[in-house]
């Protein structure tokens, strides 16, 4: 399957955000290999900071293709962030409401035709005291299986320290450096043929979810909570 063409106006966003993670970023990538050539997939990415697409979207471009990203309404709702989403394709997401299903109906035909779909499965930039990922929202997961694709865990660490939390304004100098590493594809096969669905994606996130708390692990060369901070109820103390 060839790959499928880029839009004229990803391109252009493309050719100003590639300059800005240069001269932003100094940058260790891993795990190309295990990026699927030839057709569709899904990358879900731990969220760390509000710039560290610079870094995870720079990886996809020159190891993989472009990505389409599911992302929140909001940020389409914003001037310029939402004119640069419109123009790469991206895909909102209304969560709670009933066009969120249309939301992964848009990512399937990406993936059918051999597009690349990059999703935070945690929704949000992560609350844990400590930065670790969070629990995680079941898109990646019910994408994977509806679908077929791969679901490729892809751990970053250091873009937080380009734009740390509460600040305005990035960091610009000395670079900052950002690791990012894709891991082998995620076995959801025994789930693929659980008759109950919601139980087989809710245990799907939970597979994804600690293996993308063991990379950022290694990447941090620390050891992960015992239990993720969870921001759909009572928060795990800091």
């Amino acid at each position: 399957m060839s790959k499928p063409p880029v839009p004229f106006g990803y391109k252009v966003v493309i050719a100003i955000l590639v300059p800005l993670a240069y001269l932003l970023l100094k940058r260790t990538w891993r795990g190309s290999e295990n990026l699927p050539k030839g057709r569709g997939f899904i990358a879900a990415a731990n969220h760390i900071s509000s710039l560290d697409f610079l870094a995870v979207v720079h990886f996809l471009v020159w190891r993989a293709r472009p990505p389409q990203a599911l992302a929140k309404q909001s940020l389409f709702d914003a001037p310029v962030v939402g004119l640069a989403m419109r123009a790469m394709g991206m895909i909102p997401v209304r969560r709670g409401t009933s066009s969120a299903g249309r939301s992964l109906e848009g990512a399937e035909k990406v993936l059918a035709g051999g597009g690349l779909v990059l999703v935070y499965p945690e929704g949000t930039v992560t609350r844990d005291p400590g930065q670790w990922p969070m629990r995680g929202r079941p898109g990646a997961v019910r994408l994977a299986l509806d679908s077929g694709a791969p679901l490729i865990p892809v751990a970053q660490w250091g873009a937080q320290r380009l734009l740390p939390r509460g600040r305005r304004f990035p960091r610009v100098w000395p670079r900052t450096e950002v690791q990012v590493v894709a891991g082998p594809a995620i076995d959801l096969s025994d789930l693929a043929v659980w008759e109950d669905r919601a139980a087989a994606v809710r245990v799907g996130t939970e597979r994804l979810m600690g293996v993308l708390t063991e990379m950022v692990g290694r990447l941090r060369g620390e050891a992960p909570p015992a239990e993720p901070y969870n921001q759909f109820g009572p928060a795990r103390a800091g």
